[in-house]
């Protein structure tokens, strides 16, 4: 069994914003599975379904992201879940803008979702897809930053594809596992010219 939790703030005034990308690409995995994420569970939203002959649960915390960890390990509990088999997908401020990166477990880098998630959990072995939301500008700060919604046409359509390749990866990772989420996540970047690395930060 797995589960699949996208951050992000519940509330209209948050839909779409940087800090929703976990929102977002779940939500994507959603649709491509024909399956609406509307059961309440604890403190997140789900949606059960399969991918193949794996159980899976897709999940939004309704937390506000700073205390995501709360709706995380209440999902743990109930489904009898480790941390290895709960995939977290979420947004990077350090990563460049759209790109896409895939860790096994590791520290919360700078992300407070993720870290709260990580002081609830007796394990940081939590693997992960993060995507780059780009650094702000200069003296811009970094709280309205990670709030704000994309600039252009073109950057939406950027992010969107990210989005695309990270909800693909996840199914990914439901159906074959860490290796093969890898693999199938550099192929891809390689092709758009990015270059994914995978060792655990």
């Amino acid at each position: 069994m797995l589960i699949i939790v996208g951050l992000g703030n519940p509330g209209n005034k948050y839909e779409h914003t940087r800090h929703n990308v976990g929102f977002d690409c779940v939500e994507i995995i959603a649709q491509k599975l024909n399956v609406k994420i509307d059961k309440k569970r604890g403190k997140a939203l789900i949606a059960e379904t399969y991918i193949g002959d794996e159980k899976v649960v897709l999940a939004k915390p309704q937390t506000y992201m700073n205390l995501s960890g709360q709706a995380v390990v209440e999902l743990l509990n109930w489904y009898k879940v480790p941390p290895e088999n709960c995939l977290i997908i979420y947004d990077d401020v350090d990563l460049p803008f759209a790109n896409v990166r895939f860790r096994p477990k590791g520290s919360a880098g700078t992300h407070n979702g993720m870290r709260n998630i990580l002081e609830l959990s007796p394990s940081d072995n939590f693997p992960r897809f993060k995507v780059g939301i780009g650094k702000p500008p200069l003296n811009y700060p970094l709280a309205n930053w990670v709030l704000s919604t994309y600039n252009s046409k073109e950057e939406r359509a950027e992010i969107f594809d990210a989005y695309m390749l990270t909800a693909d990866a996840a199914i990914v990772f439901a159906k074959h596992g860490v290796d093969e989420a890898r693999m199938y996540l550099s192929k891809q970047l390689a092709l758009k010219g990015n270059k994914e690395t995978s060792d655990a930060q």
